[in-house]
């Protein structure tokens, strides 16, 4: 689950700590990253969790008014939430099941945000169209389960990404969380779609890591960056002589350092996909202008690597990459 994209916003995250703390120790640095990295996972297995947490207080209220009804009389309500067939099966799943075990994880402290994503799922078009079996004739194609699935991952999507409330409770509940749920929630809806009825409750949820060489990625590239700051800094400058340092804020040059590591240790990933991945991270880390800033200096910089034969890299002309960001751009537009 923790992948490429993840483990370099930790790492942009971390180095930024590590320069603004006065004890510089590796190894505890280290050990924060791969901490933290590990609580992303953590949330992960978490939002699943919520999943099954909205189920069981589907399964409470069902319950209630289904003796209600016996009761006085009444036809009884429907239970096709209560027992949504996916989320049965995450409930019972093996993986979830043995993660809550070890950290001892529960929704019953914050069960008034579980009521609330129940109020706002069960009050909407979609819950109605789901209970009154509207929505089979748009799935009809499906079997019963894929619709039951295809319900939930519907839901996760609509109330529970990009949803501030959840956001704001989430950075409460770990400050490691307060910027992972965006890349988190991707993995939530992956899993949805990989579940399998066939496979119960031996299905499989994603890893902590695909490979052990992401893991070690994450590892080499911090200590990269940080045991090499000052040489990869002096790259920084001798290759931008024309640019002017003092536009830059700290953030876009720690940025460009942990770029430069990549580019030195990773000799497999192609120069274009690093300095995208860091112009990227500094649109998103830094100021308004930074992306432009840090794309020109990483360019620069790059072909200095390469021209001093540091790195055995290449890079199109600058016309050429010049029109392929046009065309970039046009499509995003």
């Amino acid at each position: 689950m923790i992948n490429r994209d993840l483990i370099r916003r930790k790492i942009v995250q971390l180095t930024y700590a590590y320069y603004q703390n006065s004890n510089h120790n590796m190894d505890n640095a280290e050990k924060e990253l791969m901490f933290s990295l590990s609580k992303s996972y953590d949330l992960y297995n978490y939002m699943l969790q919520l999943i099954v947490a909205i189920t069981q207080e589907a399964r409470k209220r069902y319950d209630v008014e289904a003796a209600r009804a016996k009761r006085e009389g009444e036809q009884e309500p429907s239970s096709r939430f209560a027992m949504n067939q996916f989320a049965v099966q995450l409930e019972e799943n093996k993986m979830l099941l043995d993660w809550i075990d070890v950290k001892n994880s529960s929704w019953d402290e914050d069960i008034e945000m579980v009521r609330k994503l129940y109020t706002a799922i069960t009050s909407s078009d979609l819950y109605a169209d789901y209970i009154s079996g509207a929505i089979d004739e748009e799935l009809k194609d499906l079997s019963d389960y894929d619709r039951d699935r295809e319900v939930w991952r519907r839901i996760y999507k609509k109330f529970i990404m990009n949803n501030d409330d959840i956001d704001a409770f989430l950075e409460e509940k770990s400050l490691y969380w307060n910027d992972d749920k965006d890349i988190v929630d991707t993995f939530v809806l992956k899993t949805i779609k990989r579940f399998d009825p066939a496979k119960k409750a031996k299905q499989e949820l994603l890893p902590e890591y695909k490979d052990a060489e992401d893991r070690e990625f994450a590892s080499k590239l911090f200590r990269a960056t940080i045991l090499n700051g000052e040489a990869y800094q002096r790259y920084m400058s001798d290759a931008s002589r024309n640019w002017d340092f003092s536009r830059l804020a700290y953030m876009d040059v720690v940025i460009m350092q942990i770029a430069i590591a990549e580019l030195i240790n990773f000799p497999g990933i192609p120069a274009t996909v690093t300095i995208n991945e860091y112009v990227d991270l500094a649109k998103a880390y830094s100021t308004p202008r930074s992306g432009s800033y840090v794309n020109g200096m990483l360019d620069n910089i790059t072909r200095f690597l390469i021209q001093r034969g540091i790195i055995t890299k290449e890079l199109p002309d600058r016309k050429q990459k010049n029109k392929a960001q046009a065309e970039n751009n046009a499509n995003k537009e």
